[in-house]
C-alpha cells in the first residue's frame, strides 16, 4: 500500500495556516493575551482541529517562536555584515536582530511591557533559538558556544525588554559588556 504521499505536506500547510493566523493575532494584540480559542477562530478551524496540530498553547507558541526565529536568522544571513572582524559582526547581527523584532508588530508583542513578556521565556528555553545562536557563534570561531550563546540570547532578551536609549547606546553596551564575554580574549575592543 503506497499510502498518502501528500499527508506530510498537507499537515505542514495546515500547521502553517494556523501559525499565520496566530501571527495576525500577535500583530493586533499582545502575544500573552492570545488563547487557543482566538487562534482557532482566526484560522477558521475548530478547536479540535487546532489541538490535532498543537496539543496546547505552549506547543503553539513554541512552534511559532521556532518558525519566526528561523525566519529572522535567514533574513540576517541574507544581509551579511561586510566586516571580517568577529566583534563587528556580532554587534551588527545582534543590532539587526533587535531591530527586526522591534519593527515587527507580531514579534514585538512578545516583549510587550503591559502583559507578562512571554517572549523572554520562550526564547530562553527554545532549542531552535539556542541552536541558531550557537551555530552563528561557532561560524565565527568562538569557543564554548553553548555557554556564550546562552549569554548572548539573555542579553538580547534584556535589550528587547529594556532597550537602550538608541542604537548607538545599545552598540556601546554590546561592545563594552557583551563582546568581552562572548569573544573572551579575542574581543578587539
Amino acid at each position: 500500500m503506497a499510502g498518502d504521499w501528500l499527508a506530510d505536506s498537507r499537515t505542514e500547510a495546515a500547521a502553517d495556516r494556523i501559525l499565520d493566523a496566530a501571527d495576525d493575532l500577535f500583530t493586533r494584540r499582545e502575544a500573552a493575551t492570545v488563547g487557543m480559542n482566538d487562534v482557532a477562530k482566526a484560522a477558521g478551524c475548530s478547536r479540535a482541529t487546532l489541538y490535532r496540530y498543537f496539543e496546547n498553547r505552549d506547543a503553539l507558541y513554541t512552534a511559532y517562536v521556532h518558525r519566526e526565529a528561523q525566519r529572522v536568522f535567514r533574513d540576517l544571513l541574507d544581509h551579511p555584515t561586510t566586516s571580517a572582524d568577529p566583534a563587528h559582526r556580532i554587534v551588527d547581527v545582534v543590532l539587526a536582530a533587535l531591530r527586526r523584532v522591534r519593527e515587527s508588530p507580531a514579534l514585538s508583542s512578545w516583549f510587550a511591557p503591559a502583559q507578562r513578556p512571554i517572549g523572554g521565556e520562550m526564547a530562553q528555553r527554545s532549542e531552535v533559538v539556542k541552536g541558531l545562536a550557537e551555530a552563528y557563534l561557532a561560524s565565527l570561531g568562538v569557543d564554548d558556544v553553548e555557554r556564550r550563546a546562552r549569554w548572548l540570547v539573555r542579553i538580547m532578551i534584556s535589550l528587547l525588554l529594556f532597550p537602550g536609549r538608541d542604537d548607538a547606546d545599545e552598540r556601546t553596551m554590546l561592545e563594552e559588556f557583551v563582546l568581552p564575554v562572548v569573544l573572551g580574549d579575542r574581543a578587539s575592543r
